[in-house]
């Protein structure tokens, strides 16, 4: 069965409508029987579209992946929506430590800690809780440590499409990266 181009748009608004999250360029392919060259010219090409017609809605490429997204030009709607469950920002802790397992990840507690010089549950706790990092495994090493990494929200949190983007560091540039980070979050932030 060939589908129209209009045919295809509709069915991909509606997968990525009705996934919530971010749906594999992959599995968009296999559900719709379009090659992954084809499918991906298709979503850019809608993208495109929904950028440059001012809609409420964009699509987002993440990880390989798409997701539907509320446009950033309407933050301030969308967070009077939600403003019961306003978050408080990441400390400076958090932020390091997000940058190491960024650049380093996956990555164990005893790692980041040696390179910080500074216990840091808390940080990874609240990490944790914000869905930024997450349990990637266990080191094959006594105590079978934990190893963390980012998640799908750390990219779309700081608005890369997958951890490539990230700038490249020379030497131990790790720790200076976190203010990078926060700018990005707060580019991202002010632009909603």
């Amino acid at each position: 069965m060939k589908m129209e181009l209009q045919e295809i748009e509709s069915a991909l608004e509606s997968l990525l409508f009705a996934a919530g999250d971010r749906v594999p360029l992959d599995k968009l392919s296999e559900i719709l029987e379009i090659d992954k060259k084809t499918l991906k010219l298709i979503l850019q090409n809608m993208m495109d579209k929904f950028r440059n017609s001012n809609r409420g809605i964009i699509i987002r490429e993440i990880d390989n992946g798409y997701q539907l997204c509320t446009n950033p030009e309407n933050y301030d709607y969308v967070k009077k929506l939600f403003e019961p469950r306003h978050k408080q920002g990441l400390s400076q802790a958090a932020y390091e430590v997000l940058a190491i397992i960024a650049y380093m990840g996956p990555v164990t507690r005893a790692k980041i800690e040696q390179i910080r010089g500074v216990n840091s549950d808390s940080a990874l706790a609240r990490l944790l809780e914000r869905n930024l990092i997450k349990e990637t495994g266990r080191l094959d090493a006594p105590g079978k440590p934990v190893l963390y990494d980012t998640t799908e929200d750390f990219l779309r949190s700081f608005g890369f499409k997958s951890k490539n983007e990230l700038p490249s560091l020379e030497g131990n540039e790790i720790l200076l990266v976190q203010e990078n980070l926060r700018e990005n979050l707060n580019n991202i932030n002010s632009e909603k």
